[in-house]
């Protein structure tokens, strides 16, 4: 990498910024149409493609880790947390975090197997969804 591509990635730029102030705000993982949305509250103007460039950076930079769930499209969120959990809304698509583990995974396993990680995702409906 070129120190003009080193510097262009590491640019904190107002775009940037307003990406940042959007996860830290919601406190919960987004996928790219949600930061914009958010985003937009912030620097009027921004594009789904700056948000996907930014996510992009942000995850090489180590500022975010990607949130996979089946069937729904990538979120991220802040990176750095204690091990947790997600509960996906069924009802509005949006990511909440779970900061309980369920204790004794070893024990789900069959006898003689080896845990060496797990994710566990709820899904319902959060309470807006609920209340409906």
């Amino acid at each position: 990498m070129t120190g003009k591509e080193d510097a262009a990635q590491t640019r904190d730029t107002s775009q940037r910024r307003a990406i940042r102030a959007a996860f830290l705000k919601a406190d919960r993982p987004l996928d790219p149409p949600q930061v914009l949305e958010l985003a937009q509250h912030e620097k009027s103007g921004l594009g789904i493609a700056t948000v996907y460039r930014n996510i992009k950076m942000l995850l090489e930079e180590g500022w975010l880790t990607p949130v996979e769930l089946p069937g729904a499209n990538t979120h991220y969120e802040v990176a750095g947390k204690a091990h947790h959990h997600h509960f996906h809304c069924r009802g509005c698509g949006k990511v909440y975090e779970l900061m309980a583990c369920l204790p004794h995974v070893q024990d789900l396993a069959p006898r003689g197997f080896r845990v060496t990680g797990h994710e566990v995702t709820l899904y319902g409906d959060c309470s807006k969804c609920a209340a409906a």
